[in-house]
């Protein structure tokens, strides 16, 4: 009776490494072979086609994308999804891959190994994708992606511009100038900042564009305070600057405290209330402007200053450039796209 049951039952779908078995070469090779990749010999493309045959094998279950070798979907890499800059890119992402008539395959990484971010590829090739964007947010990103053969069209997001791909980005360096400047015309003799984690290419680019700032206008740079991006390390941060100004240390030490950047919203909160429990007054003792535009940035008491990034514009601009590559039969030289951030000035910086 279990015989019988066994025989007339559903059988496994045979799966890309039992053609790899089959065929005698690796999972990548027929990862490779399935995208049409170049890079393989006549006679191992020939095994890999013979086992796809032997076992049956289908990569998805549309018959139109068999006929048209064409899927419709493209797949996201992103990291720290949780953050609202890589969600708010993904989302961004997500809608105007829709709006384009493709749906989108994401894969979500807890770090950026060269390892992970290949299992990654692996897994979004098998499930047929045309071409994908990497959110690289961090240099950890950007060297492990250095290190993959990609087999079919990738765009970055926040990737920089060292790698030889295709890249959209918004101008970090352009947003801290739009801020420290703001600070700067406001009356303020400097103004120190609250840093993103060092190895995230956004944090330096913001940095970069603080310093450079200070420095065109003659103003003294004061020392960076480094952050993770969340609430308490802005909090903490706020503290240490609070104890300058209670203390005096600024004034024989260091410049003054009146007025500071932070490199993301959410930390800006948590110096916010460091600076209200120390009982200084925002903006009227100490201005703070912020970085990302968070739908609770205006509802921030006082309302938060910040630099507005577009993210449905680099979900589009990415979208656009990835299918652009899809429908190009011959390779093309990376294009780089730069979104510019907006300045939005609330009460945390104008008395």
């Amino acid at each position: 009776m279990s015989q019988t049951a066994e025989s007339t039952g559903p059988r496994r779908a045979p799966t890309m490494a039992d053609v790899a078995k089959v065929a005698g070469v690796s999972h990548q090779t027929v990862s490779r072979v399935l995208s049409d990749h170049p890079n393989v010999r006549d006679t191992t493309r020939a095994e890999v086609q013979r086992a796809i045959e032997q076992l049956g094998y289908r990569r998805n279950s549309s018959a139109r994308a068999l006929v048209t070798r064409r899927t419709l979907t493209l797949g996201v890499v992103a990291c720290n999804p949780t953050l609202f800059g890589p969600a708010s890119t993904l989302f961004g992402l997500e809608e105007a891959a829709r709006g384009e008539g493709y749906m989108v395959s994401a894969v979500t990484l807890r770090a950026y190994t060269a390892k992970a971010l290949e299992d990654a590829i692996d897994h979004l090739s098998d499930w047929g994708v045309e071409g994908i964007v990497v959110i690289v947010p961090h240099r950890a990103a950007v060297d492990a992606l250095a290190e993959l053969r990609l087999p079919f069209p990738v765009v970055t997001v926040e990737g920089g511009h060292s790698l030889p791909i295709s890249g959209v980005s918004v101008d970090q360096d352009l947003g801290a100038r739009l801020a420290t400047g703001h600070l700067l015309a406001a009356g303020h003799s400097t103004v120190w900042h609250v840093s993103g984690p060092s190895d995230w290419l956004e944090a330096e680019a913001r940095v970069q564009g603080w310093r450079a700032t200070l420095e065109e206008a003659g103003a003294e740079v004061p020392p960076p305070l480094v952050g993770d991006w969340t609430p308490l390390s802005g909090y903490r941060a706020g503290q240490e600057l609070a104890g300058r100004v209670a203390s005096g240390r600024a004034r024989r030490n260091s410049p003054d405290v009146s007025a500071v950047f932070v490199a993301n919203d959410q930390m800006a909160l948590g110096v916010m209330r460091a600076f209200r429990e120390a009982g200084l007054s925002v903006p009227g003792q100490v201005a703070i402007a912020g970085f990302d535009d968070i739908p609770e940035a205006e509802f921030f008491a006082p309302p938060l200053t910040t630099v507005r990034q577009d993210f449905a514009a680099v979900g589009k601009a990415s979208i656009s450039l990835l299918t652009s590559r899809l429908d190009s039969a011959a390779r093309t030289e990376p294009e780089r796209v730069v979104i510019e951030p907006r300045l939005i000035v609330r009460s945390s910086t104008v008395s």
